[in-house]
């Protein structure tokens, strides 16, 4: 099981019409979001519209988390609700969502039929020590915030970078989170 360190240097950024949208992992390598030809994305976008609708994306299934400003949903036309930061919510990527407020999010997509996808937010003002197992496939860690360590593979991550395994085992992960936030993802083949 190897993890790698990715930072911006190594990140996509492009403009939407309200915003940017930072893609930050995808596999398989290589592949291109536009192409839809992807098993997973992970990326990270700034909503600077007061409203806005979401591009749909009937073949994936997304999560969603706000990491900065908070924005209301309206997923499917259900009730809108409020996501703020410490919330993950997943939806079909093809029915319809409307959101209202500035944000930056966090964003995974796994392609429906081919993958299955974990989205959790691990964060305290204290140092935390633990484990993580992620599912058999690829795995990632995000910093949100602080930094996040993995000892046994002399690896940390500061904000904005990216732990990255792809084909894990679905073996255990020992990690230290400093003070601070991190995204927890796992995605395996279905």
């Amino acid at each position: 099981m190897e993890w790698k360190l990715l930072d911006q240097a190594g990140y996509v950024t492009t403009s939407w019409s309200g915003g940017t949208t930072t893609q930050l992992a995808i596999a398989p390598e290589g592949a291109v979001y536009g192409d839809r030809d992807f098993l997973w994305r992970i990326s990270s976008a700034t909503v600077e519209l007061d409203h806005s609708d979401f591009t749909p994306l009937p073949d994936y299934h997304r999560f969603l988390a706000v990491l900065e400003g908070e924005i209301r949903l309206k997923i499917d036309g259900q009730e809108p609700f409020l996501l703020a930061p410490g919330r993950v919510v997943e939806f079909d990527g093809g029915v319809p969502v409307e959101s209202w407020g500035r944000c930056v999010d966090f964003n995974l997509m796994v392609r429906k039929g081919k993958g299955q996808g974990a989205v959790s937010l691990l964060s305290g003002t204290r140092p935390q020590e633990g484990s993580w197992t992620p599912a058999p496939g690829d795995a990632a860690i995000y910093c949100l915030s602080g930094a996040v360590r993995l000892p046994e593979q002399g690896l940390e991550a500061k904000a904005g970078e990216l732990l990255l395994c792809r084909d894990c085992r679905g073996e255990e992960v020992e990690l230290i989170c400093e003070a601070g936030a991190a995204m927890l993802v796992s995605v395996r083949e279905a």
